[in-house]
C-alpha cells in the first residue's frame, strides 16, 4: 500500500533511503520554511510520487548502492525532466547513475571526515565561499571517466573527485558531501539555494523576526 493519500502540492518529498541523515534533512528544509513529507524508498512508486506532484524532491543518503536504493533511479529518471530534485550523497549517485554514469569505490573510505570543496559557483553552490569545508560520509562516487555529457561537474574534491553535479538542461543537481551535517558549515545555505532556484513555497523560516 502507498504511504501516498494525497497530493503533495507545494511541498518538498524527501526519500529516506532508511539513513539517520534523512531526519537531519527534513529537519533543516523545515527550518527554512519548506512543507516536507518523507516517505521510504520502498513506500511508494516512483509513478504514485510523480501522480502526487510535489515541488521539488530531496533524495537521502544511504548505506547502500543506487541499485538497491528502493525506488530512488526510478524518481530521477521520470521525474527530472519536470521537478526539481536534489540528490544528497547516494542520492547524488543515483543522479549519476540515473543518467548513464558509473559508480565505482572511491580511491579512500571517507566516513565523518571534513574535506575542502572547491565549486563553479552556480545552482545550489550560489553565493557559498570557494573552497568551503564539508563533510564526507562515502565509499562510493560518481565516476568523472563516465560522466554523461547531459551532466557536468559543479564541485570536487582537492584531489579531484567530484563533489557536486547538476543536469544541463533539468534543475536536477547532486552533492556528495551532506550539507545536513553540524560540520558543514554552508549546509542551510545551500539548501537554501535549492529552495529558492525550485520555487518552493515557504512559511516563515524558524527564528526569523517577524
Amino acid at each position: 500500500m502507498s504511504a501516498l493519500t494525497g497530493d503533495l502540492h507545494g511541498t518538498v518529498a524527501v526519500i529516506d533511503n532508511y539513513d539517520s541523515f534523512a531526519y537531519n534533512l527534513v529537519q533543516y528544509l523545515g527550518e527554512l520554511g519548506a512543507r516536507v513529507h518523507t516517505l521510504r524508498n520502498d513506500a511508494a512508486t516512483a509513478a504514485e510520487l510523480a501522480e502526487a506532484e510535489p515541488a521539488a524532491v530531496v533524495i537521502s543518503p544511504g548505506p547502500c548502492t543506487p541499485d538497491e536504493a528502493g525506488i530512488s533511479l526510478e524518481v530521477v529518471r521520470l521525474m527530472g525532466a519536470e521537478v526539481p530534485i536534489l540528490g544528497v550523497c547516494l542520492g547524488h549517485q543515483a543522479i549519476g547513475q540515473a543518467y548513464g554514469g558509473r559508480v565505482v569505490r572511491a580511491p579512500q573510505v571517507m566516513h565523518g571526515k571534513v574535506s575542502r570543496i572547491r565549486h563553479r559557483g552556480g545552482g545550489c553552490c550560489r553565493g557559498l565561499p570557494d573552497p568551503f569545508e564539508a563533510t564526507r560520509y562515502h565509499s562510493l562516487i560518481v565516476d568523472r571517466e563516465t560522466l554523461p555529457a547531459d551532466l557536468e561537474v559543479t564541485a570536487w574534491s582537492e584531489d579531484g573527485l567530484i563533489m557536486g553535479l547538476r543536469h544541463r538542461r533539468h534543475r536536477v543537481e547532486g552533492v556528495q558531501f551532506h550539507p545536513e551535517s553540524i560540520c558543514t558549515p554552508v549546509g542551510r545555505d545551500l539548501l537554501r539555494n535549492f529552495l529558492d532556484s525550485a520555487r518552493v513555497p515557504r512559511a516563515m523560516p524558524v527564528g526569523a523576526p517577524a
